[in-house]
Order: C-alpha cells, then sequence, then structure tokens
C-alpha cells in the first residue's frame, strides 16, 4: 500500500507541480504526518524532492526530473482513457490500480499526448447500467475474481427458479451486462452461464486446468445472440400513430426496427399498420398496455383481448 502511494505521490508531483501537504493527505485519505513520512521516504529513495516553507511552499521536484514510461501512441493513450469502466473496476477491487494506471499513463506522455488524453477522459464517460436502476449487489465478485485470475474450482450455493443446488465450479471468465455480472464456468467441461447476484455462498477448491482456446467473447455473444432469438415466440400485428410508432421503440431496439420496416402508409385516421416481434402473450400485452391509445393490437386475437381485458380493469377501477 505504501509503494504504491509513494508511487502515485511522484507522479502526482511530476504532473501537477507543486503541493501541499495538506492536498496530498486528502487526496490519498491520510493524515498530513503520514504524507511527510512518505516524502522523506522518496528523498531516501534518492527522488529529488523538496519543501518549501511558508504561505505559498508545498512540495515540488527538482526541475527537469520525470520518471518515464515509453510505448504509448496518443490514439492509444486517448483509448485507454475512454475504455475504463470505474464502477466495474471499483467491484472488482481494482478502483485505486485504475487510478494509479491512468496517473503512470499521464506521466508517460508528452504534454501535449497528455492534453488530449485527459480531454478524453474528462469530455467521455461511461455508465453502463440503464435508466432508474442500479448495478446488482455482488458481494462475491472480489472472490469469484479470484478463482478465474487464479483457476481455482469454485463449490458455491446457487439459487435457481426452482430452488437451490449446489454445483463445483471451474470459473473462465467474468461478464458485466447492463450493470449485472455474469459468471461464465464449465461444469463437466461445458460452459454455463450464472449469475453472479444468484451464488448466495461459494468456498475456494482446487486448481483445474482452464481450456487455452476457450474464447470469453465468442461464448457469450453465441450464447446472448441465441438467448435474444429464443425469446421471441410469435408477431403482433398494430395500428400505430406517429407517435406511437416512435414509441415502440423504447420497448427495445429489435422492436423500433421491425415496426418502421414493416411500417405501411397513413390510413384516413393518421395511422400506420406495423408488424413486431413479440415473446409472450401475456409479456407484449404488459409492454403494450405502456403505450396507451396510440396503439391498438389487430392481431393475435389472444393479444387484442388480453389489451381489451387490461383496460376494462383500468377503466373499472376508476369508474
Amino acid at each position: 500500500m505504501r509503494a504504491s502511494r509513494l508511487l502515485s505521490i511522484l507522479l502526482i508531483l511530476q504532473l501537477r507541480g507543486r503541493q501541499t501537504a495538506q492536498a496530498l493527505a486528502e487526496e490519498f485519505e491520510v493524515s498530513v504526518r503520514t504524507i511527510y513520512r512518505d516524502i522523506d521516504h522518496l528523498s531516501a529513495a534518492g527522488v529529488p524532492v523538496y519543501a518549501d516553507r511558508g504561505r505559498n511552499g508545498g512540495f515540488d521536484l527538482l526541475d527537469g526530473y520525470r520518471t518515464k514510461l515509453t510505448g504509448f501512441t496518443s490514439s492509444e493513450a486517448e483509448s485507454l482513457f475512454l475504455a475504463g469502466l470505474p464502477g466495474a473496476a471499483q467491484d472488482l477491487g481494482f478502483s485505486e490500480a485504475l487510478i494509479g494506471a491512468k496517473l503512470k499513463l499521464l506521466a508517460a506522455l508528452p504534454p501535449e499526448s497528455r492534453e488530449s488524453a485527459e480531454r478524453v477522459a474528462a469530455r467521455f464517460h461511461l455508465d453502463p447500467v440503464g435508466w432508474y436502476r442500479s448495478s446488482e449487489a455482488a458481494d462475491l465478485l472480489p472472490a469469484v475474481a479470484d478463482a478465474v485470475w487464479t483457476a481455482r474450482k469454485i463449490a458455491v450455493r446457487y439459487e435457481r427458479w426452482d430452488g437451490e443446488v449446489e454445483r463445483v465450479l471451474e470459473p473462465l471468465g467474468l461478464v458485466m451486462k447492463a450493470g449485472v455480472w455474469y459468471l461464465v464456468a464449465a461444469v463437466a467441461g461445458k460452459p454455463r452461464i450464472y449469475r453472479l447476484s444468484n451464488i448466495k455462498s461459494l468456498a475456494p477448491g482446487e486448481p483445474f486446468e482452464r481450456d487455452k482456446a476457450f474464447d470469453l467473447a465468442a461464448y457469450w455473444a453465441e450464447q446472448r445472440d441465441r438467448f435474444e432469438e429464443g425469446l421471441i415466440q410469435g408477431e403482433a400485428t398494430l395500428r400505430v400513430t406517429s407517435q406511437g410508432l416512435d414509441q415502440l421503440a423504447t420497448l427495445s431496439a429489435a422492436v423500433g426496427e421491425a415496426a418502421r420496416a414493416s411500417a405501411e402508409s397513413t390510413d384516413a385516421d393518421g395511422r400506420r399498420r406495423v408488424v413486431i416481434p413479440i415473446e409472450t402473450v401475456e409479456n407484449a400485452a404488459t409492454q403494450l398496455f405502456k403505450l396507451g391509445p396510440d396503439v391498438e393490437v389487430l392481431a393475435p386475437p389472444e393479444l387484442r383481448e388480453g389489451m381489451k381485458e387490461r383496460a376494462r380493469r383500468l377503466a373499472a377501477l376508476y369508474a
């Protein structure tokens, strides 16, 4: 911990110039006395850091002193600053490491590239969680991540829709999807997907030999596409206003695209006939009812009847 803080102090002095002990103490959430001890350690290690007393004093490096890392181009540095997901790094316990890595990267760049990388970080931010949602609690994530990293089996108690089961898993990788963490793990040599929040307990086990040919990104993409295709069980024909056509896109990108691709000419009532994919009749009725009178269901008959029943119940409630 101290070694990491010492290096971070060095990089901050290099990047920002003169810093007071109080400012550094607040930066690292330690006491001012600790900062003075850290500065003494840096000096003892040969780093030319000096202190100016007085009202505008502070710690600084001798002019011309730099610690260098090499090999990054401007575009590479910009992409790294854009790619970082602080929420995921915090969940995994890497938030301090991420801060340190950014400091090292900035210190390695020439001034013009450094300004460009900082501009990207200041103007672009990635938030992978949907509106009115928060990422799921993942208390066991650090332990699972350690098992993934060290290729050790884990014995878990996992909650499924039909009850709890116990499994011995070979962790292959972790995936964050829309703020939710998933574990890809092998059982009897076959990869499967487990929602991390459904793992109720975990015990580390013995090492295992990870399949070097396993491609986490390719496996996830294949399973995601298969899952999404499996959700679609039919089609619905609708009459929609122009506003309703726009609102269909809020249900999903696939629904919005299908609606626009199938939209016919406007009729005398200012509505257009469209065809959209649906999962189940119950799910479609729940989703389409939110859009109100801007969407009229024509088919299938059971979906239209489901919409009518919901409308009757709502009218009775407010009668």
